[in-house]
């Protein structure tokens, strides 16, 4: 009689056993039903985009003295004028600023300051600006120019052809300050070349 409950009752608890293994296995979430979690991103910085060269406008005012030639005369120098940096010109190997100045220059045989006899300027010219190694405070330039000189003084006006070359530091003050160190060779046609060492002020916007 024992025996026969035990034949019994084995089967269901094996029954009961299965039964509950089966529902313990549903319960848990598989893996596709599982939100999937990206890997968190490593946030790289977005490149910027490349400026643009930077552009600015330089209002000059300098003061110099020639040494005309034949001979050492020196000779007052004033030249003031504007130039303005283009951006599309910074690879030209000739320059990136184009510049308009005034010049006047005493023309006559004796004084430094004034004469009556006045050598005055009108120029057009094109400046390169290069830095110099180790110094971000000075940097330097070429400056051809090229113009239309009148004398003074005579009974009537000469004009002549006036070309010049010029090479100088800059002393930079600060962004819109600067101090200019220039030394210009110059040849007006049918006069003897002479050449003028100048320092003048810069104002930069």
């Amino acid at each position: 009689m024992y025996v026969l409950r035990s034949v019994r009752v084995l089967p269901l608890i094996a029954l009961a056993f299965v039964t509950l293994k089966a529902v313990s296995v549903n319960c848990q979430p598989s893996a596709a039903n599982q939100p999937f979690s990206s890997p968190p991103s490593q946030s790289t910085p977005t490149p910027t985009p490349e400026q643009a060269p930077s552009t600015s406008t330089d209002l000059f005012v300098m003061a110099g003295s020639d040494i005309d030639r034949p001979g050492l005369l020196p000779r007052a120098n004033y030249n003031i004028g504007i130039g303005h940096t283009f951006g599309f010109l910074k690879k030209d190997p000739i320059g990136d600023e184009l510049t308009f100045g005034y010049t006047y220059e005493n023309a006559g045989t004796h004084g430094f300051l004034h004469t009556s006899y006045g050598e005055h300027t009108e120029q057009i010219g094109v400046m390169k600006n290069f830095s110099l190694p180790k110094t971000q405070v000075i940097t330097g330039y070429t400056w051809i120019q090229t113009g239309v000189t009148s004398y003074t003084g005579f009974s009537h006006v000469l004009n002549r052809l006036d070309t010049g070359l010029s090479i100088g530091a800059i002393v930079h003050l600060s962004f819109h300050s600067s101090i200019w160190l220039q030394e210009s060779y110059s040849k007006v046609v049918t006069v003897p070349w002479y050449t003028t060492s100048s320092i003048g002020y810069t104002y930069s916007w």
